[in-house]
């Protein structure tokens, strides 16, 4: 029975896209969202203001945390997905980037990485050669 089932999902995933990096961050911000609401209802269970608007909202916001993550899982449009994860995965390494500091050129609108904690340094654009002040 199980086996009949797992080759049925497998022929219905078969085309779609699945899951990624930026799918598992969604359920994990989900998962808080919905601890953070169950805490808050702890705490804040007599409250109007909580049982009337943050509650709800804070349930909107987990559903539709799980609605994208499961939009994205059964999506066909697999390019569009992959843009949307390395879009993610960019800005994921600058948040953990703990050494350099992006900026964009004021030209061309390129991205620069450069050091941390060196103070006003002039910044060369390598795709245009404008140079800039930034302090780092």
């Amino acid at each position: 029975m199980f086996r009949r089932f797992g080759e049925s999902f497998r022929r219905f995933m078969y085309g779609r896209y699945g899951s990624d990096e930026l799918n598992i961050a969604l359920l994990i911000a989900a998962v808080a969202v919905s601890l953070i609401n169950s805490i808050l209802s702890l705490f804040l269970r007599s409250g109007l203001v909580y049982t009337r608007i943050i509650s709800p909202l804070l349930y909107l916001l987990m559903l539709g945390l799980l609605g994208y993550s499961l939009f994205r899982t059964f999506s066909r449009n697999i390019y569009a997905r992959q843009k949307e994860n390395r879009w993610f995965r960019r800005q994921w390494q600058r948040l953990r980037d703990r050494k350099n500091r992006y900026y964009s050129c004021p030209k061309c609108r390129q991205t620069v990485r450069v050091p941390k904690g060196k103070g006003k340094i002039s910044i060369h654009c390598p795709k245009c050669g404008e140079k800039f002040i930034k302090k780092t």
